[in-house]
């Protein structure tokens, strides 16, 4: 149980009583319908307030009776104020006695990882580079209208359809490295201004949820390569991962899958569990891409239209042909359509599955072993080497360790905090690994 104390203000009048709480008090609340967690030695019940928390609940919740705090720094762009909305949830403080950090923590380690944090604000490693993202958003730009001006000039042939299909996927591979720049509030300096933006991103240009995203996203970055907390690894009726998740399933003899078999049909499922379940199949999201389809009334429409009796008589006249209308070129487009959404799709979902899982596959995949924020963000991620392109191909993803440490940094400084983070590895012995581009496509197979 907590211990009591008061303390006097200015005016002498007794202010109100501070609890005091131990680590072993506070691990145990880590329930569902009990949740405590610690801040800068500040102890919140957020039990109740977990499902008002605009990152979603469960992320607040993986962090149940544990020390909190550089998951707080890492995911606020400004901490000084969302405490304020913290302070009806404070019921008290860790006991004099108890050390900063839980659970037989390096304690040093944390205090030179916050350190380094504190030098990577003071060089201004997180303010945005407005240039930077403007040159950004116009290739994405300049891609879409080159699209356009394709369909427009050359029509909807099966070489342009091609074409076409490679100019968008990358456009639209750019915008979900965009959108994620976005989402992690590393572009501007309000949080409601990177909101705004990201939902129109990932909505308009993407075709998805920011709600749904920022709910898995943030679990992953808190808990990654955690089970049954990132939600990128809670795949059991599809792939077995890791180590020990295939020796659970071996006792269990859960078999939904020939997972033996799993390295094969990765290949075929990327398209199927990344792409489809989050974006309709015909959804055409581009200005390019809403000319592909093809201008004529549906000959079985999906519901009943109304249609003018003046566009009738057009319709019905035996000597105005609509455009189209004949069967032959009514199924060309058709299928050149459907060949098109389903191509540039089949592209897209390649190209943005191998990037993502390149990082983390390989890397160690377990149950939660309540590591230090460094340590455990190191052992669920790995780099690739940098270039200009594997920069440019992967958003920067290539520098996934110090994206994991900093989400809210912008990803055109990770280069520059990079040698800070490698220095403090080897001083703890911490593993920093990095790669080339293509042994990282093997080690996912591997």
């Amino acid at each position: 149980m907590g211990k009591g104390g008061e303390k006097g203000g200015e005016s002498g009048e007794p202010e109100a009583q501070i609890r005091f709480y131990t680590w072993e008090e506070i691990q145990k609340h880590n329930l569902r319908t009990d949740k405590w967690l610690v801040i800068e030695r500040k102890v919140y019940n957020v039990t109740k307030w977990a499902y008002r928390h605009p990152g979603g609940h469960r992320v607040i919740s993986h962090c149940a009776g544990e020390d909190a705090t550089d998951a707080f720094q890492a995911f606020h762009i400004n901490p000084t104020l969302v405490k304020k909305f913290l302070k009806p949830l404070l019921i008290g403080e860790l006991a004099p006695g108890e050390p900063s950090h839980d659970r037989d923590k390096n304690s040093q380690l944390v205090e030179d990882f916050r350190t380094l944090r504190k030098t990577a604000e003071e060089m201004n490693l997180f303010r945005a580079s407005p240039l930077f993202f403007s040159l950004y958003l116009g290739h994405i730009i300049a891609m879409e209208v080159l699209a356009w001006l394709m369909v427009s000039y050359f029509g909807t042939g099966w070489i342009t359809t091609l074409i076409l299909a490679f100019i968008l996927t990358t456009s639209q591979a750019q915008a979900g490295w965009l959108q994620h720049d976005f989402g992690h509030l590393s572009v501007f300096k309000k949080s409601s201004w990177n909101h705004i933006v990201h939902k129109f991103v990932i909505g308009h240009l993407k075709g998805a949820s920011a709600n749904w995203w920022n709910h898995r996203h943030f679990q992953h970055h808190a808990k990654p390569n955690i089970f049954r907390k990132d939600p990128d690894v809670n795949m059991l009726h599809i792939f077995v991962l890791g180590d020990t998740q295939p020796v659970e399933y071996g006792k269990k003899k859960l078999k939904y899958l020939p997972y033996n078999h799993q390295h094969e049909y990765f290949f075929l499922s990327e398209y199927f569990l990344h792409i489809l379940p989050f974006f309709p199949e015909c959804q055409l999201t581009s200005p390019a891409e809403q000319l592909l389809k093809p201008s004529f009334p549906s000959p079985v429409p999906p519901s009943p239209v109304q249609v003018p009796k003046s566009v009738q008589h057009i319709l019905t006249s035996k000597h105005v042909e609509p455009p189209l209308s004949s069967p032959p070129i009514l199924i060309r487009s058709i299928n050149r359509c459907a060949f098109f959404a389903r191509f540039r799709r089949f592209l897209e979902s390649h190209w943005f599955v191998w990037v993502t899982q390149m990082n983390h596959i390989p890397m160690e995949i377990d149950c939660e072993k309540h590591r230090d924020w460094l340590s455990s963000q190191l052992a669920a991620t790995c780099n690739i080497e940098q270039s200009f392109f594997n920069d440019w191909f992967t958003g920067h993803l290539n520098f996934q360790i110090e994206h994991h440490l900093f989400p809210t940094m912008p990803r055109h400084n990770f280069w520059k905090v990079k040698p800070l983070v490698k220095s403090l590895c080897a001083k703890y012995g911490v593993h920093y690994e990095e790669k080339p581009l293509g042994k990282a496509f093997v080690d996912i197979i591997g």
